[in-house]
Parts: structure tokens; C-alpha cells; sequence
């Protein structure tokens, strides 16, 4: 099996000089830009990233509620780490939690009024992270390209196509 492998990356042409450039940037953002991003929140709002991303998935959810497993599948949480972030959460009177009225065997986290008035107060120290850790350097001129290749990246990977 392992040859097989070693013998299929033989015939696999080695990246050229510029995506082994654009790769290796890749990699770095993907391993960088988190840490930034949760320092940045912590420190200005008092909260995590996975915290921030929580209730702004719930904000915009119909009713501002959503089932736990979908709410770990839009966070790309796992359902326990969901479950203890969310019984965080409501510990701090920013979500409740309760059993689904359609199906008593799921729970559904709910925003509450004062879990939506800590994610407007959060948005302005999440977007000033963003714009300094990504947008502020990345030219005007290529922002509009920059968009469209790495649409068109997460759409070959969520599609499916990206698997082997």
C-alpha cells in the first residue's frame, strides 16, 4: 500500500515556484490568523472566537435559535465541545438551551437579548481584527481577485470535488 502511494506521487508534477510560494502563504494564514483573531476578541470583548462565531451563527439563524448539532456543523465544532461552549454560554446569560419542541431528543440553543447585545458590542472589535490581520494587506486592486480564486478553492473543496 505504501509504495503504491510512493509510486503515485512520482508521477504528481511538483508545484511551480509561485504556488509553492502561494501555498506556503496559505499554510501560514490558516496556522496565524486564528490565534490573532481570538487574542483580538478575548482581549476586546470577552470572548473566544469559537464563542463569537457561536452567536453570530445563532443571530442569524430564523428566530435566533438553531438545534445543536446544526449549530456544531456551522461552527465545524464538535457536538460535545458545542455542548460545553453553549452551557458556557447560557452560564454567562448569553444563550439558553432547551429541548426541541419538533423533536424532544435535541436540545436547541436560543440567543438571548443580552447574547445579541454582546455580539454587537463584539463586531466592531471582530471586524477591526479581520480588516488589520487580512484585508490591510491585500491591494485594493487584487481584493476583487483574491475573492473569486479562493471562492472558487472552497467550493471545489465543500462540493465534494476537492476528495480524493
Amino acid at each position: 500500500m505504501k509504495q503504491a502511494i510512493l509510486d503515485g506521487m512520482a508521477t504528481v508534477e511538483p508545484l511551480s515556484p509561485a504556488e509553492e510560494a502561494l501555498w506556503r502563504a496559505v499554510m501560514r494564514i490558516v496556522k496565524v490568523i486564528p490565534r490573532h483573531l481570538d487574542s483580538d476578541l478575548t482581549r476586546g470583548a470577552g470572548l473566544t472566537a469559537s464563542e463569537y462565531t457561536t452567536i453570530m451563527h445563532l443571530s442569524e439563524a430564523p428566530n435566533r435559535e438553531l438545534r445543536m448539532a446544526d449549530l456544531a456543523s456551522a461552527t465545524d465544532l464538535s457536538a460535545s465541545r458545542m455542548t460545553r461552549l453553549v452551557d458556557d454560554l447560557q452560564s454567562r446569560g448569553l444563550v439558553t438551551k432547551a429541548a426541541s419542541s419538533s423533536d424532544a431528543r435535541g436540545n436547541v440553543a436560543k440567543l438571548t437579548p443580552r447574547g445579541m447585545a454582546k455580539l454587537k458590542s463584539a463586531w466592531p472589535v471582530h471586524l477591526a481584527s479581520v480588516r488589520r490581520c487580512f484585508f490591510d494587506s491585500i491591494e485594493p486592486a487584487a481584493l476583487e481577485e483574491v475573492a473569486r480564486a479562493l471562492a472558487e478553492v472552497a467550493v471545489h473543496l465543500e462540493d465534494g470535488s476537492g476528495q480524493p
